[in-house]
């Protein structure tokens, strides 16, 4: 592997003006405290706030995916990435920019291609998840582990990574939140080393609307267990 970069961080945004100029500063910071070569990009989600402005005011490159959806940002966000090493994290505040660092390191390591942040492992700060959506992640979690036959614990976690190789060898179908079971099904029927790190879930310190929908993504996830 070789590129100017070290590490691409994607933080798919979708009307995140309060968050997403502070969540690409700390990750310049973290950058610079771990020398780490690292480019951020902000894919902007249909935001009609100044989202895009405020990442692209703080350091980000800022681009557009072109249709709406979680899986079509992150996607988007995939295919521009420069670096060997690429980590897709929300942009709320709600994960640590240290956690970012180890989770490349761990990637960095060559021992997986793909690892997923586990919050049940890592802890959920008081306010940070509704008890409905720990309840359906844990569930949906059990069946895509027992469905797609390996060991990842949070199969919806915001904190996750993988390297550009692994990422060329992925075909991606979905666009919505769904994207997030099926980058792991996908890794498991591609024979790619899965791994897990302990990450830390915080409340986002601002007043925001949830993109979730409990029901509607949630059987999303379910239909693309049982189909797939």
């Amino acid at each position: 592997m070789s590129s100017k970069y070290d590490l691409t961080v994607v933080l798919p945004c979708r009307n995140e003006k309060n968050t997403v100029g502070i969540c690409v500063k700390k990750l310049k910071d973290a950058f610079n405290a771990y020398k780490i070569v690292g480019e951020i990009i902000v894919v902007d989600n249909a935001s009609t706030d100044d989202s895009r402005e405020l990442a692209r005011n703080a350091g980000a490159k800022t681009v557009l995916a072109k249709r709406v959806g979680y899986g079509y940002a992150i996607r988007t966000g995939i295919r521009r990435a420069e670096a060997d090493y690429i980590v897709i994290c929300d942009c709320d505040l709600t994960y640590d920019a240290y956690d970012v660092v180890r989770l490349y390191r761990l990637l960095k390591q060559g021992r997986y291609d793909v690892v997923i942040g586990n919050r049940f492992a890592g802890g959920i700060s008081l306010g940070a998840m509704y008890f409905s959506h720990k309840i359906g992640a844990s569930v949906l979690s059990l069946l895509g582990r027992i469905k797609f036959h390996n060991h990842i614990k949070d199969y919806h976690s915001g904190l996750r990574g993988l390297t550009k190789e692994a990422a060329d060898k992925l075909e991606f179908k979905t666009g919505g939140m769904e994207f997030a079971t099926e980058m792991i099904a996908q890794a498991s029927k591609a024979g790619l080393r899965l791994g897990q790190l302990p990450v830390h879930l915080r409340r986002c310190p601002y007043p925001r609307k949830s993109k979730l929908r409990t029901v509607r993504d949630g059987l999303r996830h379910l239909l693309y267990i049982l189909s797939n």
